[in-house]
């Protein structure tokens, strides 16, 4: 808490007086500057919540500068808190105002870590078609996450941009005291912040509840400090204040006219909330105390991509009170002795002398240890540590992942806090696939995935997953890490599959044949980092093979299949629904023979290539795909097909099949609007390619060409393509697919 300083050092007026005469440049010593500091009435600054409406604060704060006004203590709350802390931190009105409209607000308020940095098996998640939400089994019971969002990339964001100050755990050492206004979502009670993680305090009072987890500091569970106190006048004063400057950028209560739906009546609910006790502060008033309200009307709380628009409003309601501001400012020599004791931000890095995990998980400190590059006795290298931190919260296994320096006996240190999710450790997910020609071909899948983490210290997890529809099919199959750095694995499984499958003469369906297979899978390898994999294994199932309509030239068949493969694959997308970035590949070589207890002898080999770049709005993708039985001898089921949307677009679904495949693509997709939540695409495909029977009859003169317009969404439930195809040969077709196609 601040407190006024006494003592019996030079009288303020006799030290003013000197410096005049002597006309020298403002010097003094610390008693000095404190009986200068000391003598003058006290400015607290109290900035309230407002979500996007908060960049205001940041134009209040650059008129207060112009007019040298000294800010003794702040109190915010929420968004205030932000704006408030970063101040006290150090930081100059013109970084913050660079880092709150230079931050991409869309990305920093998703919880997704980027594709590229989740780990090889998380990425093979997205090959399944399950949806991303996820609902936790936990005892029995349906379980979800507190908030519909963590938090860690804000974390993350926050501690970057206080670090000159991390470690100070006593907030009236900042450069200027400063107090975090939150809510105890046990009690409703206000909780003011006074010391501990500055990062972790505002990220606490800036926890809208049910949007942001609440942030747990000292056992209690903390929210938004809006609920309870949005304009905290009386936290300011308790620090010392004689004079208060309130920023109220709260927003206002809408007409009736206005609550139409049920988004505005509970939006309104929320401002009814905080205007309550936000006109219980404002009643508590005083004459030398000085309110601006900046006109925000257009600038929602969630506006954030607006942000930029409030600065200047802010500027415009402290100019509008310049006169009244002004009294406020002591004299260039009290200014000078504020600046004076205000404690300079030391930008060196601190030496890592030790670290530490404070692991609240089932997952093993040697695990996560691993995945960190922290080098003992050199200064903390931020970046790699981001990126540690990343990986490890890139195995979706955990709530939440932040650091602290700290000082223990002398030596500074990081202490990792990593929160495993309370919502797990067991997963149910939804999956939903769908393809329509328009020509009564159309296929629907639904599934549903258990999957159970962290069944071991190693991060082992069992996955058991079942489909209906057009194409019924199980599985389950355990996923086991060998070492701490899950390098080495093995990966069993049994499973069902079934495959529908229509044959077409000049595009017109024939007949409808399914295969079925029962079989078991051993598979073991090493994971290459997050980009890569290398696996051998072995396959073994029994099947068969029935016509469900029409006719077909090939007989009804049971076959077994056993095969030993190899595999290498690459995978640095950053999306696989819309991808514009990055590049994706594999090669696979495959064995059947009578002595692994196959039916037939007989070898394929694939390999693909794909890769991506961005210019602006504007995304390229090129791929080049090459699949070939060596002998061209392998049985019906065995087959690769061709066919479809972006697989030689014009053609029905697998509608070609053959011994060998070989496919060249180049696809162009144009972003449109921002949405962040429902992205809308439209692009187009060439591509070329065949299906062949013979080796000698793979040539380019006996290929076909290909090509596509489309629009696409990504959607909750996964990305929809809407597309036409044209062919050589007069083939054309309609397509509507839920899926991933590239």
């Amino acid at each position: 808490m601040f407190r006024r300083r006494t003592g019996t050092a030079l009288p303020p007026l006799a030290i003013l007086v000197a410096l005049l005469l002597t006309g020298t440049a403002f010097q003094a010593s610390g008693a000095e500057i404190a009986e200068i500091n000391s003598a003058r009435p006290k400015i607290g600054l109290v900035l309230s919540g407002g979500g996007a409406r908060g960049a205001a604060h940041i134009g209040v704060i650059r008129v207060l500068e112009e007019l040298r006004i000294p800010i003794d203590c702040i109190a915010g709350s929420s968004m205030g808190s932000i704006i408030g802390g970063l101040y006290a931190s150090g930081m100059s009105i013109e970084e913050i105002e660079q880092a709150l409209t230079g931050v991409d607000w869309s990305d920093a308020f998703l919880d997704e870590i980027q594709r590229e940095e989740r780990s090889f098996r998380r990425k093979r998640d997205d090959d399944l078609n399950l949806l991303k939400a996820k609902a936790g089994l936990k005892d029995g019971s349906f379980s979800l996450p507190a908030g519909v969002l963590q938090g860690q990339k804000l974390d993350q964001l926050f501690k970057r941009l206080i670090l000159a100050v991390e470690g100070t755990r006593d907030f009236n050492r900042l450069r200027i005291p400063f107090r975090a206004v939150a809510t105890d979502i046990v009690t409703g009670k206000e909780v003011v912040l006074d010391q501990g993680d500055l990062s972790l305090a505002m990220r606490a009072s800036m926890s809208v509840p049910a949007v942001f987890a609440p942030v747990e500091i000292d056992g209690r569970l903390l929210v938004d400090g809006g609920v309870s106190n949005n304009l905290p006048m009386d936290v300011a004063r308790s620090m010392g204040a004689d004079t208060l400057i309130v920023v109220d950028i709260s927003t206002p209560l809408s007409p009736r006219d206005e609550l139409q739906n049920a988004l505005a009546i509970t939006n309104q609910l929320t401002s009814i909330l905080t205007r309550s006790n936000t006109e219980a502060q404002l009643a508590t008033l005083r004459k030398q105390d000085i309110l601006l309200v900046p006109d925000l009307k257009g600038i929602s709380s969630s506006d954030f991509a607006r942000a930029g628009e409030a600065i200047p409003r802010g500027m415009a309601a402290a100019n509008d009170k310049r006169k009244a501001l002004a009294r406020l400012a002591p004299g260039e020599n009290a200014y000078q002795a504020y600046l004076a004791e205000r404690t300079a931000r030391d930008p060196a890095m601190p030496v890592v002398e030790f670290v530490r995990l404070d692991n609240q998980s089932r997952i093993s400190d040697e695990l996560l240890s691993a995945r960190l590059r922290v080098r003992i006795g050199k200064p903390l290298d931020t970046a790699a540590l981001e990126e540690d931190i990343a990986r490890i919260y890139g195995m979706e296994l955990f709530e939440n992942i932040h650091y602290e320096i700290v000082e223990e006996g002398g030596r500074k240190g990081i202490v990792l806090h990593v929160q495993e999710r309370r919502w797990g450790p067991n997963y149910l997910q939804l999956g939903l696939a769908s393809a329509n020609n328009f020509k009564g071909v159309s296929t629907l899948n639904v599934g549903l995935a258990y999957t159970r983490t962290a069944i071991n210290s190693l991060a082992g997890e069992w996955r058991t997953a079942a489909q209906v529809g057009r194409d019924p099919s199980a599985s389950t199959e355990l996923y086991q890490p060998l070492d701490a750095d899950s390098r080495y694995f093995i990966n069993p499984s049994l499973f069902y599959q079934t495959k529908q499958s229509s044959r077409f003469v000049l595009g017109d369906l024939q007949a409808e044949y399914r295969t079925t297979r029962i079989g078991a899978m051993l598979a073991g390898g090493r994971e290459l980092g997050a980009w890569g994999e290398a696996r051998l294994g072995y396959k073994w199932s029994v099947g068969s093979t029935e016509v469900l309509i029409g006719l077909h030239d090939e007989p009804e068949y049971d076959f077994t299949n056993g095969e030993i493969f190899a595999r290498l694959a690459l995978d640095k997308l950053n999306n696989t629904a819309f991808p514009t970035s990055g590049a994706a590949g594999g090669f696979e070589f495959i064995s059947s023979r009578e002595f692994f207890g196959s039916d037939s002898d007989y070898d394929q080999a694939k390999a693909n290539w794909l890769s991506v770049g961005t210019w602006g709005r504007y995304s390229f993708l090129g791929s080049l795909r090459y699949e070939t039985t060596l002998d061209s001898n392998a049985p019906l089921e065995s087959l690769f097909t061709a066919g479809g949307l972006f697989r030689l677009s014009g053609f029905n679904q697998d509608e070609l099949s053959g011994q060998h495949f070989g496919l060249l693509r180049l696809i162009a997709f144009r972003r449109f609007g921002d949405f962040a939540f429902l992205p809308i695409y439209i692009g187009g495909s060439l591509e070329q390619g065949n299906v062949w029977d013979r080796t000698e009859d793979i040539e380019p003169g006996n290929t076909i060409t290909a090509g596509s317009l489309f629009l696409g969404l990504d959607t909750p439930i996964g990305p929809i393509y809407l597309g036409y195809g044209l062919a050589e040969y007069g083939n054309e077709s309609l397509y509507l697919y839920l899926g991933k196609l590239f």
